[in-house]
């Protein structure tokens, strides 16, 4: 059993002292170190340090009433932890622990003082030191046994206030001294709250199999994280094969470059319900780091300036293989960068459930997806800076909480929803508010718009570039697309630049492409078919919905054999669309887009022109109606025998096939060079 006192729970670290009359209860492997306290080990041929003891001499962790100084120039290794009222570490003087050990320093039950390495030190900068000064009050001095985790050949030393596996709480490898309140068993923890205000310390690591319950936690953590690949400075953390773990009732509030609230890793499956969720970007992003960034995953600290967006933290990351991150009945927010990302892994599963997904500081996304992820968002509501969905290769479905769709989830994903609480959960709609576009589209995948969907951009919905982008909307049940800019689909080239090779830097690459807009013509390619729909077109159907705005595709194409052309194939069945449907030529803002200019990147300007390389194929199905609002481009347009091409009230609208006046009929197919004019 261990007991912490404190007055002021959220005294900063390093100052003041007190009593806490809560109790943390641990049923738990014991470790020796807990019971070998204040064993002082001077590394060779260094002076001894100054230690005071008072006429109180305890032991354990109650408190010695001793105070430690380490002198510059001495190094102290701690072989078990250690409890004093005031410790001061002078500029010059170190604490060190064994090898197979971490040290971690904790005052009045936050964790504190702990300072990671500079990115270029010869470990990555990954290991962390207690920072030089004077802390008073239930000052710990925590020897636990490693537990590090390796990344791409990097190795970083975990260092965690609560440890599980699949027997239980492992206290040799927990800090306990960073537990206050609540009671800590080999099943759940219930109610304990966590302080840090160090670098790179983890709240809970669950791992090895294990099936675990955190039930209202109170995590905040201030002070800058490492990795969001592995989860290094994280609050919580799932990981390993067979690992079951469930947040219920968390609060979670970090501050901190790359202080990530919760990771789901190496086919973990976590649940959080009932939860807050939210992460600040932090104020110092390391000095050695570059200012365009990096995309080496194992020091990348910021997000991709190429993706128009800014940030340095991310709220929640699912990693790894087959692995499952749900959230359900929870409000998960970052200020910039990302809320809910999937990223490093492959056939992964993020579900989210009557759940707000939000970037609070104007930029960012709500989901990214890579991996042939698998997405499923009901009854959310989405208020996001950029981007609903940030897709390199997923399924994402965007639709009702249904009890059945739910109660299905719950089956497949071991979700582990009680009936009771499957009755409760409301039947809700979701609801999308995105600053740009709903999806924007790097590799190809699909996304699914279905039931009472209302989708609000200030953009664009759907933005391609140039890769195989599948959508399906379904508006019987009410689904609606609003586009700020009047563009419902963006087909185009890719405008992201490239990161370069670096050397002479521990990470492989930086972030210093540039974007320049091509100033000639595209060249016809003489192998690529616009009049025939092919497996690396964009595609859109759309049934029972009315749509407002328009469809272009902007492909160049013919410059290379890997991207001879693409076709924009469109799909309407017992729907209506008014506004421009053609191919498209398409012009930035500026002509050359570096990371000064970042939020250029997808901010294009349209103008209708023949088809080159951008076929654009178009059928309208059983009872739909397309009103041309202005010069439209196609290369094929098929037309059901009760479908219908209009002109807004009191116009025509007139078609030419190669040049040739045509009649538009029902019933009809028309291929070639086919330009739509309204007057």
């Amino acid at each position: 059993m261990v007991r912490t006192r404190s007055t002021d729970t959220d005294r900063p670290a390093g100052t003041g002292t007190g009593t806490l009359d809560r109790e943390v209860s641990y049923r738990a492997r014991n470790r020796a170190l807990l019971v070998a306290v204040g064993g002082l080990v001077l590394a060779p041929a260094l002076a001894t340090p100054a230690v005071a003891e008072s006429a109180h001499k305890g032991g354990g962790r109650g408190g010695s009433g001793r105070t430690l100084t380490v002198r510059s120039g001495e190094t102290l290794e701690l072989t078990a932890t250690t409890t004093v009222t005031e410790l001061t570490i002078a500029e010059g003087g170190a604490i060190s622990a064994p090898d197979g050990t971490r040290l971690t320093l904790t005052v009045n039950g936050v964790e504190t003082g702990s300072k990671l390495g500079r990115l270029t030190d010869g470990d990555g900068g990954v290991a962390t030191a207690i920072a030089a000064g004077t802390y008073r009050g239930t000052v710990v001095l925590d020897v636990a046994a490693a537990n590090d985790v390796t990344y791409n050949a990097m190795s970083f030393p975990f260092r965690q206030a609560v440890y599980v596996d699949a027997d239980g709480v492992d206290e040799s490898r927990s800090v306990p001294s960073d537990v206050r309140g609540g009671t800590v068993t080999d099943d759940e923890a219930r109610d304990i709250t966590l302080r840090s205000n160090g670098e790179a310390f983890n709240g809970v690591y669950v791992t090895g199999g294990a099936t675990y319950r955190l039930t209202r936690p109170d995590i905040a953590f201030q002070g800058n994280g490492r990795c969001d690949f592995v989860g290094y400075g994280a609050a919580v953390v799932g990981t390993g094969a067979g690992t079951n773990l469930v947040i219920d009732g968390a609060t979670i509030r970090n501050e901190g470059v790359v202080r990530t609230a919760v990771i789901a890793d190496a086919t973990a499956n976590v649940v959080v319900k009932n939860s807050t969720i939210h992460c600040a970007d932090g104020d110092h992003v390391p000095a050695e780091y570059p200012a365009s960034g990096s995309g080496d995953t194992r020091y990348m600290i910021t997000v991709p300036w190429m993706l128009g967006i800014s940030g340095n933290v991310r709220a929640t990351n699912l990693l790894g293989a087959s692995t499952r991150a749900s959230y359900i009945n929870s409000s998960i927010s970052s200020e910039k960068w990302g809320a809910l990302s999937v990223d490093g892994g492959s056939n992964c599963t993020l579900t989210a459930i009557n759940s707000r997904v939000a970037n609070t500081g104007g930029q960012g996304y709500g989901s990214y997806a890579i991996g042939n992820v698998t997405e499923n968002i009901l009854g959310c509501t989405y208020d996001v800076g950029d981007y609903a969905l940030i897709h390199w290769g997923a399924s994402a479905h965007y639709g009702d909480s249904t009890r059945a769709a739910v109660a299905a989830l719950n089956e497949s994903l071991e979700l582990g929803l009680t009936a009771s609480e499957l009755r409760r959960l409301p039947e809700r709609a979701t609801t999308i508010r995105a600053g740009r576009f709903m999806v924007l589209w790097y590799a190809a995948g699909s996304v699914l718009v279905d039931g009472g969907t209302q989708v609000d951009t200030g953009e664009t919905t759907f933005m391609c570039k140039a890769v195989a982008a599948n959508v399906t909307v379904d508006g019987s049940r009410g689904a609606r697309l609003t586009p700020g800019n009047g563009v419902i689909f963006q087909l185009m080239d890719t405008d992201r630049p490239s990161s370069v090779a670096v050397t002479g830097k521990p990470w492989s690459t930086e972030m210093l492409g540039t974007y320049t807009e091509p100033t000639t013509a595209p060249t016809r390619s003489a192998t690529w078919d616009t009049t025939t729909a092919q497996s690396t077109d964009a595609r859109a159907a759309f049934t029972d919905i009315d749509l407002a705005g328009d469809f272009y595709n902007a492909v160049r194409g013919g410059g290379n054999a890997s991207l001879q052309g693409q076709n924009l194939v469109l799909d309407f069945t017992r729907s209506t669309v008014r506004g421009v449907i053609s191919a498209t030529s398409t012009r930035h803002r500026v002509a050359t887009i570096t990371i000064d200019e970042y939020r250029q990147i997808s901010e294009v300007a349209n103008t209708p022109g023949d088809v080159v390389n951008n076929g654009v194929i178009v059928t309208l199905g059983a009872r739909s109606t397309w009103t041309v609002t202005g010069p439209s481009y196609l290369s094929s347009l098929t037309l059901a025998a009760d479908a219908a091409v209009t002109a807004p009230r009191g116009k025509k609208v007139r078609l030419t096939v190669d040049g040739t006046p045509t009649a538009i009929k029902a019933g009809t197919t028309y291929t070639g060079a086919l330009t739509l004019t309204v007057g």
